[in-house]
């Protein structure tokens, strides 16, 4: 009787010290959200003043390579004093503090999971707007980074199974289903989504390595309009997509998968017709 009754204790004992342990775990909902939005956190007075216009500015500043002004950001403003529950869980935030001791802080999963919160804590508007514009690149990168995770959240649910690219490049590419093969050809591959006004598209080739010499941007301009002459034909005779001559390209060096990367941002348009967009190569 003694050993069962044991056994039963310690089995109370070690049920009790399992709950206060998992106790101690923090929970956190989701966090939610549009892409590319952040809650901007700060008094109605701040908001309207200086402090506000500021945050606009250096947060809405356009993409580039578009032929009219898209905000890179969407702003949600939120008063201070309503700043609690269920808001608290926005994907991003960027909360002003007023305190005598200056600081500057991004913390990730405060108050929800995949969140990104930077605080901006100092005694004076003025000293807000100068870590804001101190470490808007910081802060910029931050949240550009938790969205690019986000959407790769959202494609996975839904992932496009085509086996084309992966058979045709020996490479996988991870996009979502709305997607569908247009043509698949011959170091071309080509995958369009319908939209309300329009559609969104995405091409595959590749290039040896030895077409890259001379002037590089230069280079790049010409192989994607050779491309387009063989594999992007326009409504009319003798049209095809080019890239838009009075419209000269962004041009980066960056690195994906830690190989050396050119990244362009530009306008496209169909020769001898009427019919352009912008694009990323």
């Amino acid at each position: 009787m003694k050993k069962y009754l044991f056994i039963i204790l310690f089995f109370l004992i070690f049920f009790n010290f399992s709950c206060s342990e998992g106790g101690n775990e923090k929970y956190l909902p989701n966090s939610n959200g549009r892409l590319n939005t952040i809650s901007i956190v700060m008094p109605n007075k701040s908001w309207g003043d200086t402090l506000g216009q500021m945050t606009r500015n250096l947060l809405t500043k356009p993409y580039e390579g578009l032929p009219l002004d898209e905000d890179r950001f969407t702003l949600n403003y939120i008063p201070s004093k309503v700043f609690s529950g269920f808001i608290r869980s926005s994907r991003n935030i960027i909360l002003f503090k007023s305190d005598s001791i200056s600081n500057f802080q991004i913390n990730k999963n405060k108050y929800a999971k995949e969140q990104v919160v930077i605080e901006i804590t100092a005694s004076s508007d003025n000293k807000k707007g100068y870590l804001l514009e101190l470490n808007i690149k910081e802060i910029i990168s931050s949240i550009d980074q938790n969205e690019t995770h986000e959407k790769f959240r959202r494609i996975k649910k839904s992932p496009n199974i085509d086996k084309s690219i992966k058979t045709r490049f020996g490479a996988s590419l991870l996009f979502p289903t709305a997607y569908k093969l247009v043509k698949d050809t011959f170091n071309f591959t080509w995958f369009q989504k319908e939209i309300q006004q329009g559609h969104l598209n995405f091409i595959v080739y590749q290039i040896s390595s030895s077409e890259f010499k001379g002037n590089i941007k230069n280079r790049l301009i010409q192989i994607r309009d050779s491309i387009g002459q063989i594999y992007l034909p326009g409504r009319l005779l003798n049209s095809h997509m080019i890239t838009e001559k009075a419209y000269r390209p962004y041009f980066y060096k960056t690195q994906i998968l830690n190989r050396k990367t050119y990244l362009t941002k530009g306008m496209w348009e169909v020769k001898n017709d009427f019919m352009a967009g912008p694009f990323v190569n």
